[in-house]
Formats: structure tokens, C-alpha cells, sequence
């Protein structure tokens, strides 16, 4: 199960580099809960979806995942992620993400993630 979670989740963060963020989503349970430590809380697909328009307005994100980590039903992905703002303006964050799954579906993520400066 770990191995095919892991794919699971590559497949999905490829969807959202290629920007087919409905793709992403069909990864993800109807019910996922996406928490990002310290900053805000999303429930369910469609706040997701909300989330994604607005933080990925600019186009998809440049995604690095570093270290990919499967356990039972979790998988934690480490690595990097840049996006742009409306003026075009990249900003580059570093992240820790928890992943559990539940019939090989996303449906918790707990995100760790840190403004840093851009990998050289």
C-alpha cells in the first residue's frame, strides 16, 4: 500500500505542475482536510478548489519534492515550492507535507511550510 500511495501522490503533485488542478482534485476524497499549521484550515474539495484559484492565480507552482517517506496509510513529502504573485513576483517556500490516505485517496493533509529563499 505505502508503494502505491506514494505514486498516488506524485501523480497528483504532476497535476497540479501541469496546472489541471481538477485532475489534483480527483485524487483527493470529497471530505479532505487540509491543514496548514499555524495559518488556516480548508474542508472538503471545494474549499480546495477555492484555495487553489486564488493561491495559484498566477499559474501552477514550480514543485521539488526532495525526500518521499511512506508509512501505512501516510506518505510525507519534503521539498520546495515557488509561486507567483500578481505582478509576477516569485516567492519560494520550503515544506513538509503529511499526507493520510484512505482508499488510496488524499483525504488529510497536515502542511508544514516556511517562506525561504529560492534554492540556487
Amino acid at each position: 500500500m505505502t508503494e502505491s500511495n506514494k505514486a498516488v501522490l506524485e501523480a497528483a503533485n504532476a497535476a497540479v505542475t501541469r496546472g489541471d488542478y481538477e485532475g489534483f482534485l480527483s485524487f483527493c476524497t470529497d471530505d479532505t482536510l487540509w491543514v496548514f499549521v499555524g495559518d488556516q484550515t480548508l474542508r472538503g474539495k471545494e474549499a480546495v478548489r477555492q484555495w487553489m484559484a486564488v493561491s495559484y492565480r498566477q499559474g501552477p507552482p514550480k514543485l521539488t519534492v526532495d525526500h518521499m517517506i511512506a508509512e501505512g496509510d501516510y506518505v510525507t513529502a519534503v521539498g520546495g515550492v515557488t509561486t507567483r504573485d500578481a505582478g509576477g513576483t516569485a516567492t519560494h517556500y520550503s515544506y513538509c507535507d503529511v499526507w493520510r490516505f484512505r482508499g488510496s485517496k488524499l483525504a488529510e493533509l497536515r502542511a508544514f511550510v516556511v517562506e525561504t529563499k529560492a534554492r540556487g
